[in-house]
């Protein structure tokens, strides 16, 4: 599949208010070029925020990587989805993952006992309703017996999902518009996951999903510790079995009982990319060249510790020498 080669911006933390995420969303507008990302947002609403960034004048492009599955109906996701693509004006990428292990205990236990294909289940349902349909459908505990949306016009909507490990590649294959990868060290995303949702996708005779991957990044700067930027951003994940078996599976030496260490390995191998901005650019070109066709830059670590002024210069500065190269 052939896909324009795009570079966008994730904010890099729960939204608490409109108006820390509003310079993310003004870089995206100025540059003219991808979309702002956000993940689920526990405080601010993911959706109510890209409702609310439109009324202050910046209407561009928005995806999700990811919201929760577990805690909305998917009739309820597909009507969001198309909201956010109405007020934006822009095509919107929805994306859905079911969180960890332990989240769909707590939450949806029916969904934990098989992830994979109930989460693959509700991406399909999704699709369908945005596509004018009435499916008959269960998704772990949601059931939609034949209800379709009314008719609205609005720009397209892509279904997304997360994908992680190889189950999860080839249940995007087969139901989604989008692979949204997380971590993914690159010689393990082309090899594996793109490899697995590919041959998914031509069994299932539909073409393959095109690939999104959010990728932790930090200018390297005097004074600034990168190892502590990146345990600062995913130490969470480097702690969780499903993040760090991946991670393995991609030649990653990770331990969820040392994530300290696992943060000192992501630097080293580059899954964490640092450097110049001229540097990362390069290695986000290779990523490019790997199969991804979206580039999701996430300088959370960053913002942690030092920031959101300090993030957003990372960010211009690396925006900048991605779009010099490509006009080399």
């Amino acid at each position: 599949m052939t896909s324009p080669q795009v570079t966008s911006v994730m904010f890099p933390v729960q939204a608490s208010d409109i108006g820390a995420a509003v310079p993310f969303a003004r870089l995206v507008q100025q540059r003219g070029s991808g979309r702002m990302w956000m993940g689920q947002s526990l405080r601010l609403e993911t959706h109510h925020v890209f409702a609310a960034l439109p009324g202050t004048g910046l209407r561009i492009p928005f995806g999700s990587s990811v919201v929760l599955s577990p805690l909305q109906h998917p009739y309820q996701a597909a009507v969001a989805a198309r909201s956010v693509a109405a007020l934006s004006g822009h095509p919107y990428v929805a994306g859905f993952g079911p969180g960890s292990s332990e989240f769909q205990n707590s939450v949806s236990p029916a969904t934990s006992t098989s992830p994979v294909s109930t989460v693959r289940k509700y991406v399909s349902t999704v699709r369908a309703l945005l596509d004018g349909e009435h499916p008959h459908s269960t998704a772990g505990t949601f059931t939609n017996d034949g209800a379709g949306l009314t008719e609205f016009s609005h720009p397209r909507v892509e279904v997304g999902l997360g994908v992680l490990r190889p189950a999860m590649a080839r249940a995007a294959g087969r139901a989604a518009d989008v692979a949204i990868t997380w971590l993914a060290p690159p010689a393990y995303l082309r090899d594996t996951l793109i490899a697995e949702m590919s041959a998914s996708a031509q069994a299932a005779g539909r073409t393959p999903p095109r690939v999104a991957s959010v990728i932790h990044v930090a200018v390297a700067r005097p004074g600034r510790d990168l190892v502590q930027a990146a345990y600062t951003a995913v130490g969470p994940h480097l702690a969780s079995q499903h993040y760090t078996d991946m991670l393995r599976q991609g030649g990653i030496p990770a331990d969820p009982a040392e994530p300290l260490q696992g943060a000192e390995q992501l630097v080293k191998a580059g899954v964490f990319i640092s450097g110049s901005p001229q540097e990362i650019a390069a290695q986000l070109a290779d990523l490019h060249r790997h199969g991804v066709h979206e580039v999701i830059l996430n300088v959370c670590g960053v913002c942690l510790t030092e920031g959101p002024g300090a993030a957003l210069r990372d960010l211009t500065a690396i925006l900048a020498a991605v779009d010099e190269a490509a006009h080399v």
